[in-house]
């Protein structure tokens, strides 16, 4: 993304003609961490939290299995969306307005604004139902509260000051890893459950299914990744997208590989601590039917303790502060892509006005939900609906622009990659189908 997220100079880039490998020494890790890391954090917002936490009361550590079985398919598909912006300089928007049908652009992004609104909305009373919790107060104020602090970070800071909190930022994601170890996990169960697990074909087990996979694999992570690495681009001196400077490929491309494999690698971590915390209280205890994350903070008090209760409510507030720029500002992207304005969080808001002007309408719009008598869980289920609708073209899309070289010029998918990508689709399609027959039956 900026200059201080790419390789430093000191680090080896060298690639051997036969594996590609780079060796990277640990500060030239962390300095290679990035869009990936911050895609994969904001993965587990608040709307996710309480999607893990539904999991893990109603089915115990009947579903563990699923966060690892969703982790190749989601890494394979982020990989493929951060190339595209690479290779070619434009986000996942820019691509399918220069090569394919406006209409088709204009229905997609008109989905995924609304489909990041609503998500907006749900982690804004997530955050301002967790700080309540914590400290008594009005939670409508809260929720005004975050949303100005978030929209006016991300609209008047310095990009490279933004871009490392919202880096550090995914520190607060560990605050899952240490409820896992205030409660008492039976390690040989989960283990078991995830080698052998209980699949079902209850109406209620594949709804969970559908909701996990739709949370996991979602549109605006796909926009928010692309249109990250063409920022990084965009704003870093010396760089040239891969097809204007080929010899910098091996580099960016391993670049590419290691921050989103571990950026996905600790979303699913994340999410599956929390459906581990979550069984081995609010289940192991009867306690089936979570529909908030403050919810299910609140149960483990008198089930983990205080620090238990503590340690997650913090965690809700500290991923919203993550999730909510990115579901603004993929959004954005999205929306100034398609219609040919300046976009980019390294310009300032002079030089991008509309650009801004839909990072704060989304965050507007999203804080006006929560005072108004909608229900923000059945808001959730159309969230859901839409993401999973938006999804499949995006990813049928995605797989087409990145398998041609009149997009991607000699940087087509590998074959490992283009099989991953389509099994991704595959999957999210079956997840897409099932979400609509449920929703109709």
């Amino acid at each position: 993304m900026s200059t201080e997220l790419r390789m430093p100079t000191d680090v080896s880039v060298a690639a051997s003609a036969d594996d590609g490998a780079v060796p990277v020494s640990q500060n030239g890790f962390l300095k290679i961490l990035g869009p990936g890391l911050i895609t994969g954090a904001s993965d587990d917002d608040p709307s996710g939290i309480a999607t893990y936490s539904q999991v893990g009361a109603q089915f115990g550590y009947g579903m563990a299995w699923l966060t690892i079985f969703s982790y190749p398919l989601m890494a394979a598909i982020q990989e493929i969306s951060a190339r595209i912006g690479r290779v070619t300089g434009h986000g996942i928007a820019g691509n399918i307005r220069q090569h394919y049908s406006v209409w088709l652009l204009r229905l997609i992004v008109g989905l995924l604004l609304v489909a990041n609104t609503i998500n907006l909305a749900a982690d804004l009373g997530g955050m301002g139902d967790a700080l309540k919790l914590l400290i008594g107060g009005s939670m409508h104020l809260y929720v005004v509260l975050f949303a100005v602090g978030c929209a006016a970070l991300e609209i008047f800071s310095r990009y490279t000051l933004y871009v490392s909190i919202l880096k550090w930022s995914t520190i607060s994601l560990f605050a899952y890893v240490a409820t896992v170890l205030v409660v008492h996990v039976p390690w040989k169960e989960v283990g078991l459950a995830i080698v052998w697990p209980p699949i079902s074909f209850r109406t209620d087990y594949i709804v969970a299914v559908v909701a996990v996979l739709g949370t996991t694999i979602s549109p605006y992570l796909f926009f928010w990744q692309s249109s990250e690495e063409a920022e990084d681009e965009r704003t870093t001196p010396g760089a040239h997208t891969l097809l204007e400077a080929p010899a910098e490929a091996k580099r960016e491309l391993r670049r590419i590989r290691i921050d989103t494999y571990f950026g996905m690698a600790v979303s699913n971590i994340v999410a599956l601590f929390i459906v581990l915390t979550t069984a081995a209280t609010l289940h192991a205890n009867g306690i089936t039917d979570i529909q908030t994350s403050a919810q299910a903070a609140e149960a483990l008090e008198p089930l983990a303790g205080h620090a238990a209760f503590m340690i997650f409510a913090i965690g809700v507030i500290g991923t919203g502060l993550l999730a909510i720029p990115v579901l603004a500002g993929s959004a954005a992207y999205a929306v100034g892509e398609a219609l040919g304005w300046p976009t980019g969080l390294g310009r300032r808001p002079r030089e991008a006005r509309a650009f801004y002007g839909v990072v704060a309408a989304a965050t507007l719009i999203g804080t006006g939900i929560n005072f108004t008598s909608i229900d923000p869980i059945r808001a959730l289920f159309w969230s859901a609906v839409l993401n999973g609708v938006v999804a499949v073209p995006v990813m049928i899309l995605m797989m087409l622009m990145a398998m041609q070289p009149r997009v991607m010029g000699a940087f087509t998918l590998p074959r490992p990659l283009q099989v991953m990508g389509w099994l991704s689709t595959a999957v999210m399609a079956v997840t897409a189908v099932a979400m609509l027959v449920t929703w109709v039956v």
